[in-house]
């Protein structure tokens, strides 16, 4: 790892200080924005771009799951059948992923984020709400890991937003229930997933540790700032920045 000049380094503090508080402000994981600055501003190809994102991702996810485990403790055993095989999905897409052409893993992550900006504004147009509050059925648990494993491994990101409504839609949990458990397969998943795409030599760790901690200090006032907010709106405009960077991504020349 080489050290950045004193103004490379002021400059990814402040880009990690602004994805923390954008990450904050809209609820959605700070690798969705990473990644795409991380391909498009800084010429990194997709897997290294993953990788330095995971470095940012990594304390915000552990922190989040320990706290939100504190206040709504889903119990071990659910916890263990979520995160095992979320965690060993994890790790064999991302060991797949490192090796993927540029190109195609690049088409993939702009597919997922055209599909999320969809669903996001589907959403804020009042779609129809799960209904919650359904007994665990932890047989079904696996498949949820597997399912937000693989987003983790392939794309560095996304196991959370795989699994919460499908905890929430097809197994009727609680939102608080679905986000605990989803925490508790993502945080380990992205802490294996950054170590198979740091063996494969896919990680900048100069640009992605000041980053890290300068989200690290911002991410609480994105959250409060989001009470204070209109949260259609914000979710709206947040929507179609992403479809609009999903575009930009599957045109641009890589």
């Amino acid at each position: 790892m080489h050290l950045l000049p004193f103004a490379d380094l002021f400059l990814a503090l402040c880009l990690g200080a602004a994805l923390g508080f954008f990450g904050g402000l809209f609820g959605i994981g700070g690798g969705i924005v990473a990644i795409p600055l991380f391909v498009l501003a800084f010429a990194m190809d997709q897997a290294t771009a993953q990788g330095t994102a995971l470095v940012l991702m990594v304390p915000n996810l552990l922190i989040g799951w320990w706290r939100y485990s504190q206040k709504h403790p889903v119990g071990w055993r659910a916890a263990l059948a979520i995160a095992a095989p979320a965690t060993l999905t994890t790790w064999a897409l991302a060991r797949f992923a490192t090796r993927l052409d540029g190109h195609l893993l690049g088409q993939m992550f702009s597919v997922f984020l055209g599909l999320l900006a969809l669903r996001l504004l589907w959403q804020g147009r009042g779609g129809r709400q799960p209904v919650s509050g359904a007994p665990l059925r932890a047989a079904a648990l696996p498949l949820v890991g597997v399912a937000g494993g693989s987003s983790m491994g392939l794309l560095g990101i996304g196991g959370g937003l795989v699994a919460t409504p499908l905890l929430a839609g097809w197994l009727g949990q609680r939102q608080t229930v679905a986000q605990s458990l989803a925490l508790a397969l993502v945080a380990p998943s992205s802490l294996v997933a950054l170590g198979a795409y740091a063996g494969a030599q896919r990680v900048d760790w100069s640009l992605g540790l000041p980053m890290a901690l300068g989200g690290t200090l911002t991410v609480a006032a994105g959250v409060a700032l989001a009470h204070k907010l209109p949260e259609r709106r914000m979710r709206a405009a947040f929507a179609w920045m992403l479809l609009a960077t999903a575009l930009w991504l599957a045109l641009a020349p890589r």
